[in-house]
């Protein structure tokens, strides 16, 4: 994996860059649609090459672990020939499952013994086992197996669980390194994580342990869990200050368009979150004026475009009215569309922001969206 530095802003630390892997160049920022199960919610691959156009997507370990199990993945030939998805793929590791199990879960130094959600059966992650899987599930970029703690959490519980990350990331990082091999003819990259809460000491420890460590790339995880929007941010400063400049950093599960802007302007470059789809099939559409719930009897008559931008086929396509109606009587197809508008609203909002750290006005941009975007309509 190679990453090349391509601008840098004046006004923010907000970076353009691109990451090239084996199934090709990301544009960095990137945002990830999540495809948790081999599939991006409601949407077909052809549409999210050709409408949403993602360089990357993300696939959920522990699910693909569950169902449809490994096994089947490797008769396939990975992820990407069982999906019929022919660009770049990152798994996350487990670890944030394993963290919003927290009834069904117990953790030891070994590992985590867990109990599934499907059928209750009983299964233990290791930092070697979910190399394994990964290697097996075929993603270009993987993370290391880590704890995602919750928010408020106890100083010592941060402290203690940061610690054991960092031993996991070394047994995940010999593992990985000296056991495990590619399964289908392209190389994988190991990303650690940097844990530690929203305490700032604890995050300049383990940013230093993970730099330290001197993986191809970084992800900064515990954040969006709960806390203030404020705390996150000054998380992400404490990370970024430390972090290689050289090495594309990833925040992972975040989050609003504004957070997105928020982080880019700290010198983050990728993100994943499954708000965009979430959101669409609860009816909330992200625009650049703001936010619409389509759900609203303010739409029922409303017969223009879904979004004048016209970003996908679909905002011009459909009206809000008729969008409305078929949320109203729960037609898939309202959920298929209103997830396409969100994830291309998404990618837009990144290669724009891209577009502007090139052309050196980024942070007044950013401002201007921020205000926009912070609105109901």
């Amino acid at each position: 994996m190679k990453f090349s530095l391509l601008a840098k802003d004046q006004g923010s630390k907000a970076r353009a860059g691109s990451i090239t892997t084996d199934h090709g160049v990301i544009e960095t920022p990137i945002f990830m649609p999540v495809g948790t199960v081999a599939t991006v919610k409601g949407v077909h691959q052809r549409e999210l090459k050709q409408d949403i156009n993602p360089d990357i997507i993300l696939g959920n370990t522990y699910h693909l672990y569950l169902r449809p199990e490994t096994k089947v993945l490797r008769q396939a030939g990975g992820l990407h020939k069982f999906m019929n998805w022919d660009r770049n793929i990152l798994t996350d590791s487990g670890g944030y499952q394993v963290y919003s199990l927290a009834a069904n879960r117990k953790i030891k130094e070994e590992g985590v013994k867990f109990k599934s959600h499907i059928d209750g059966s009983y299964h233990f992650f290791t930092p070697e086992n979910v190399m394994e899987i990964q290697r097996e599930i075929g993603a270009d970029i993987i993370m290391a197996f880590d704890e995602c703690t919750p928010y408020p959490c106890d100083y010592t519980y941060a402290k203690n669980s940061m610690h054991r990350t960092h031993r996991w990331l070394d047994r995940c990082i010999e593992h990985f390194t000296n056991k495990t091999k590619p399964l289908y003819g392209y190389e994988q990259n190991l990303f650690p994580i940097v844990q530690g809460s929203t305490y700032k000491d604890l995050r300049k420890q383990s940013a230093e342990y993970i730099a330290e460590a001197g993986a191809v790339g970084n992800a900064i995880g515990g954040l969006s869990v709960g806390e203030p929007a404020e705390e996150m941010y000054a998380m992400t400063e404490v990370v970024n200050a430390i972090l290689p400049e050289d090495k594309p950093r990833y925040l992972m599960g975040v989050g609003t368009p504004i957070n997105i802007l928020e982080n880019i302007a700290l010198g983050v470059d990728m993100f994943d979150c499954v708000m965009p789809t979430r959101n669409a099939r609860n009816g909330m559409l992200f625009t650049a004026e703001g936010t619409i719930n389509i759900k609203n009897k303010k739409w029922e008559t409303d017969f223009s475009p879904i979004d004048d931008m016209n970003i996908t086929w679909v905002d011009t396509e459909y009206s809000k009215a008729y969008l409305r109606h078929l949320f109203k009587v729960n037609e898939l197809l309202g959920k298929q569309i209103a997830t396409i508008h969100n994830l291309g609203f998404y990618l837009w909002l990144v290669r724009e922001a891209r577009k502007h750290i090139i052309a050196g006005d980024f942070a007044v941009w950013k401002s201007k969206m921020v205000k926009q975007m912070d609105k109901r309509l």
